[in-house]
């Protein structure tokens, strides 16, 4: 089987160097000496000043509108994981979706200053795909209507922006480092933060919001990690250059190989460093997309409609806002197998199969 993705393991020997130090130790987690280890490696690699190592990249999204007092209505995207808005929905905030803009697939920001409501106190946006967002233009809506921003930034590891690392932008970014991505712990995420006096509330509402045994400062939560998934981050940034080589060159691959007088993908903006995390193709129509679809996985080849269903959509949401651009690119978007490794004959085979099932 040819998987969307196949999680890039480190050699077991380098992982288990650090699970012996930890046996060792007998100190498991609550902030052990891996993980303060990690976030100074992560901290260096990404040249950013503040940086949380947390279980997963949902409630890294959560302690940051907690951590930024945000009530209210957040403008967000309707293109991205469900976790995005989710977030938004169990901190008792009302998500209020914004359009996309047709190229990158990132929210329109031309369209954000038309939803705000003297409700309004955030914009959550996701990097899609690892692409950036228009940050300057969302920075400035965001100081003339005084909003907080947080980036959903769970594909960007490792991309830059104008030669600066693109979680270090917005008041708060968060990332993931679920075993599907570039850089991963098996579970975790991360929050980032331009805030210096941030500092000990973020550091708190990860753990309970307590100070030692007996100070309770915040209503915090357990945003924690362990000592193994940090060790595994360990021995897995050291790669990282590498992993990021070898994404690149399949991406190029395909690149080279598929039919674009019918397909396209998302506008990468041309002034950063990519991650290639993802390889999104959008057909002419859904029920193409569904031919190529399942002749893939008649060969045993497992594409990944993502993102799909356009989050504006679902039932739970407590406002339906129409999102045409999001709506239409949602239910003809597949990501294709995209992982270290993938060898360029699986490469051809399935752009052949893609291409010879591009009629209607």
């Amino acid at each position: 089987m040819i998987n969307v993705t196949k999680t890039f393991l480190p050699d077991q020997e380098q992982y288990l160097q650090y699970v012996r130090e930890i046996w060792e130790r007998g100190y498991l987690t609550n902030n052990g000496p891996v993980l303060q280890q990690l976030e100074a490696q992560l901290k260096d690699y990404l040249k950013v000043d503040h940086l949380y190592f947390c279980g997963n990249g949902t409630i890294v999204l959560q302690i940051a509108i907690k951590a930024l007092e945000i009530t209210g209505e957040v403008i967000t995207t309707p293109f991205s994981y469900v976790a995005t808005s989710n977030a938004i929905l169990w901190e008792n905030c009302t998500p209020v979706f914004v359009d996309i803009d047709s190229e990158t697939f990132n929210i329109d920001p031309t369209l954000i200053e038309a939803s705000i409501t003297p409700s309004t106190t955030a914009i959550l946006a996701t990097h899609v795909y690892g692409n950036p967002c228009d940050v300057e233009a969302i920075e400035v809506v965001a100081k003339k209507h005084n909003l907080k921003v947080i980036y959903d930034a769970a594909h960007a590891f490792g991309v830059t922006y104008k030669g600066r690392s693109l979680l270090s932008y917005g008041d708060l970014s968060t990332c993931s480092f679920h075993a599907t991505k570039v850089f991963h712990t098996i579970e975790g995420g991360a929050l980032i933060s331009n805030h210096p006096e941030l500092d000990k509330k973020l550091h708190l509402l990860r753990a309970f919001g307590h100070q030692g045994d007996e100070h309770y400062l915040y209503a915090g939560i357990n945003g924690k990690n362990s000592e193994f998934h940090a060790a595994m981050g360990l021995a897995v940034l050291p790669h990282v250059r590498d992993i990021i080589s070898a994404r690149k060159e399949v991406f190029a691959a395909y690149d080279s190989l598929l039919n674009w007088d019918i397909l396209y993908k998302p506008v990468i903006n041309k002034e950063i460093e990519y991650n290639y995390a993802y390889y999104p193709v959008v057909f002419p129509s859904e029920q193409v997309m569904f031919k190529v679809m399942d002749a893939l996985r008649e060969q045993d080849i497992i594409p990944r409609r993502y993102f799909y269903p356009s989050l504006n959509t679902l039932s739970f949401m407590p406002r339906q806002i129409a999102c045409p651009v999001s709506e239409d690119i949602a239910v003809r978007v597949l990501s294709l197998p995209l992982y270290v490794g993938l060898p360029y004959e699986d490469i051809a085979r399935i752009s052949s199969i893609i291409n010879g099932h591009l009629s209607p």
